[in-house]
């Protein structure tokens, strides 16, 4: 107690130095806001739940988040919850006060909880405000765990986003020294607040949780997906490790899994408590089993990104010794390079030529004397070629081919979420795209040139794989059949020939790496393109294909709008001109995991749009049900 009372009293002391607006709130036995915090403070009303963090890696608890919690809330009506409690502590001017009180509170609850075995990281909540008053220091926080069993090494201060430092100098150094002495430091909330990048190249931290609203229904949403990925990939390449926060659903543990994020926290995993003995971590969770990475993966036509071709190769740390990495290159003739990896991250590369004639052989002959006690660390290649696991062949080629000719032929090293993943030969790149044109070639539709059904599968699971925003727009001909009996085979052609053109000329000047042109076969086309262009190439491709019905019809049954022929049954039956079906199906209605489902899905819009078109006798187009045009 005699510990708590120094700091508290430096806290009080500036609490009464500060002219803060009275809170008028009275509700609470007749005392204001203010006094009524100031009693829960004097009066011990705070303790501390703790909810688990869990390794996915390990399979076991990291640490905890201590949680404060009011003890006999009802003797506090003013205070409706936590949220509102830290809230009505900044407008009294006593959120530092508040803030270290939990503090205390969460570090004697914990070590007295904590048995001798266990060395579990704690995570404790601090605003910036806390951490840029003058009343605050490292050496306060040391003498709060001071008569505890707790060590400095193991209390994580997490840093929320959600307001920021207005003196970023004096928060940056305060932060400097909480980490000079021992202590570690998480962002908490990570993109909901104010300073985003920005709050993390100032902290450094050794964590980021990321905020609750972007693992919510992020199996869902592929918006989240992607910011979540992104944040994943930014911090496993900088080593700070990634916590996955208000975890609630199974699908939404099982999408994180599979992202490379190391550690997981929320109701999925396990609730609050007040007893760290009374934490259960669901079964659900421990029970999940990893996917073990094949050694090597097959090269063939069907690999949709470079992580499909990637040579699992074990790294080495780089404090291994050059003269271990002499011996593996002697007795493996075969290794033409050695990645280096700490920690799941690549720190460098050895390419066996290079090291040979440069660290080995050296100059004057004198490489193999020079470096043989020396760490790997000292003489890896620290500049080499990193690819994320889902970019495409066809990305890494171009990227391989801007490289100096020294450095063409260096395998690439390839990173997944961030993490080191494996690497890839050039000669093993170059072989998966021969392949790979060789059957988009074969698949190519001979009466329109397009791409057909193999490349437009390829196509789309490709965008799925990289996590894309896209919609995929089917293209019908309404009253095709008789319009080919009738007209005649070669003109039934000549219109399939016109609307593949009309596709072609629609999407040109957009970018073209983002439009994606096929024919399934028949009358049937596809195009796969980014949201925000879908409708707009849609509406102009139709404008283009209405521009074109006299030459389809000539200029008598344009006129009359109709034709009279005779229908398969042989009888007399009037038919309206050619129109457009069009159905799309955007990722940014529907969470697409598969082909199979983007079809399954595209059958009910393309249904609704033959509706559409057969109902008002004109091209249509449906997204999402919804009629377009």
């Amino acid at each position: 107690m005699a510990v708590r009372l120094k700091w508290e009293l430096e806290f009080k002391r500036g609490v009464k130095e500060t002219y803060i607006e009275p809170c008028v709130d009275k509700s609470g036995n007749g005392k204001d806001i203010k006094t009524q915090l100031l009693d829960l403070i004097d009066l011990e009303g705070l303790t501390s739940h703790f909810q688990p963090i869990y390794s996915l890696k390990h399979k076991s608890i990291y640490g905890f988040e201590a949680l404060a919690r009011i003890k006999e809330p009802q003797n506090f009506p003013s205070i409706k919850n936590i949220i509102d409690l830290f809230s009505k502590a900044r407008q009294c001017g006593i959120l530092s006060l508040m803030d270290v009180t939990c503090c205390f509170n969460a570090i004697k609850t914990f070590s007295e909880q904590q048995t001798n075995d266990e060395d579990y990281l704690l995570f404790i909540n601090l605003s910036p405000e806390t951490i840029c008053d003058k009343a605050f220091g490292a050496e306060i926080s040391e003498d709060i765990i001071k008569n505890t069993a707790i060590s400095k090494e193991n209390i994580v201060f997490e840093i929320t986003e959600e307001s920021m430092a207005h003196n970023l100098e004096l928060f940056k150094h305060n932060i400097q020294r909480l980490k000079g002495f021992g202590f570690k430091i998480a962002i908490d909330d990570f993109g909901a607040g104010f300073g985003g990048l920005k709050m993390l190249s100032i902290v450094e931290p050794d964590f980021v949780k990321i905020d609750r609203h972007f693992i919510s229904n992020l199996d869902k949403a592929i918006v989240k997906y992607n910011i979540v990925d992104s944040i994943t990939i930014t911090c496993n390449r900088m080593g700070i490790r990634v916590i996955a926060e208000g975890v609630e659903r199974k699908e939404e543990f099982d999408t994180l899994s599979s992202m490379n994020i190391d550690f997981f926290q929320g109701y999925f995993i396990c609730k609050p408590q007040p007893y760290l003995k009374d934490i259960s971590i669901n079964d659900a969770v421990t029970s999940r089993q990893e996917t073990q990475l094949n050694n090597i993966q097959r090269i063939s036509a069907d690999a949709k990104c470079i992580g499909d071709i990637a040579q699992r190769l074990e790294g080495l740390s780089s404090d291994t010794p050059v003269k271990t990495i002499v011996n593996l290159l002697i007795d493996n003739p075969d290794i033409r390079c050695q990645p280096i990896v700490d920690e799941d991250m690549i720190k460098g590369m050895v390419f066996r030529n290079r090291f040979i004639e440069n660290q080995i052989v050296g100059k004057y002959g004198y490489g193999l004397h020079l470096n043989y006690h020396k760490k790997i660390k000292q003489v890896m290649e620290k500049h080499f070629t990193i690819v994320e696991y889902n970019e495409t062949l066809e990305d890494v080629s171009n990227k391989v081919q801007k490289r100096d000719h020294q450095y063409l032929y260096d395998e690439i090293a390839v990173t997944k979420n961030g993490k080191y993943y494996g690497v890839v030969s050039i000669s093993n790149l170059l072989d998966a795209i021969t392949q790979k044109s060789l059957v988009l070639a074969k698949s190519a539709n001979p009466l329109t040139g397009l791409p057909g059904n193999e490349a437009i599968q390829r196509e789309i699971e490709k965008r799925i794989t990289q996590n894309m925003h896209f919609d995929v727009a089917y293209f019908d001909l309404n009253n095709f059949k008789p319009f080919n009996d009738y007209y005649g085979f070669a003109m039934g052609d000549y219109v399939i020939k016109s609307l593949a053109e009309i596709l072609t000329n629609a999407v040109d000047g957009y970018e073209t790496d983002d439009i994606f042109v096929g024919h399934i076969g028949g009358d049937d086309f596809i195009m796969v393109s980014h949201p925000s262009n879908s409708i707009k190439i849609c509406k102009q491709v139709i404008a283009m294909f209405e521009q074109q019905q006299v030459k389809y019809h000539g200029a008598e049954d344009y006129k009359a709008g109709c034709y009279t022929t005779k229908n398969r049954k042989g009888e007399i039956e009037t038919f309206k001109l050619l129109s457009l079906s069009i159905a799309i199906v955007s990722t940014e209605v529907y969470k697409i995991d598969s082909y199979a489902q983007l079809a399954s899905i595209a059958s009910e819009v393309k249904k609704a749009a033959k509706q559409q078109s057969n109902l008002f006798g004109r091209s249509s187009l449906v997204r999402d049900r919804r009629l377009m045009g």
